[in-house]
C-alpha cells in the first residue's frame, strides 16, 4: 500500500527533525516515492522560512503528486459536514489531504492522528518535533 505524507511529516523532514531520516529511508532502502498533494505544497510554502526555498523545491520534487478533483472535494466536504453535525470541526486542508489519500489507496503518515478521524482512512503515526 502506498504511503501519503501529511504536511506535519513534510515540515518535520524539511527541518531535519525525526521524519527526515524516515523519509530518506523510504527512498533509499525501499525505493518508495511517497505521495503528497497540492494542499501539502501550499501549506509548506505558507510556513516557509526564507532560507528554505531551495530545500522546499528539492523536497517537493521527490514525491508523487496525487490528484485533487471533484471526487476528492465532494468526499472532503461531506466529511466536514458529517463531523460538524456531531460537533467536531475538521479543517478543509486535512479533509482534502485525507480524501486524496483515500483515492490513492494509500495510508497516511501524520504527526496529528486526531486531525484524521475518518474511519475508512488507514493512519500511520510518525511523531514529529525536534
Amino acid at each position: 500500500m502506498p504511503l501519503f505524507l501529511d504536511t506535519t511529516v513534510l515540515i518535520d523532514a524539511l527541518r531535519g527533525n525525526p521524519a527526515a531520516e524516515r523519509v530518506r529511508a523510504l527512498r533509499e532502502n525501499r525505493g518508495e516515492r511517497p505521495l503528497i498533494c497540492a494542499i501539502n505544497i501550499e501549506e509548506i510554502w505558507r510556513g516557509a522560512r526564507p532560507t528554505e526555498v531551495d530545500a522546499i523545491r528539492l523536497l517537493v520534487g521527490g514525491f508523487q503528486l496525487a490528484p485533487l478533483g471533484e471526487v476528492e472535494s465532494e468526499r472532503a466536504g461531506r466529511w466536514r459536514q458529517g463531523f460538524a453535525s456531531r460537533g467536531v470541526t475538521l479543517s478543509q486542508a486535512d479533509c482534502l489531504i485525507a480524501s486524496a489519500t483515500l483515492s490513492a489507496g494509500a495510508r497516511l503518515a501524520t504527526g496529528n492522528l486526531d486531525h484524521f478521524p475518518m474511519p475508512e482512512l488507514e493512519l500511520e503515526h510518525w511523531p514529529t518535533g525536534a
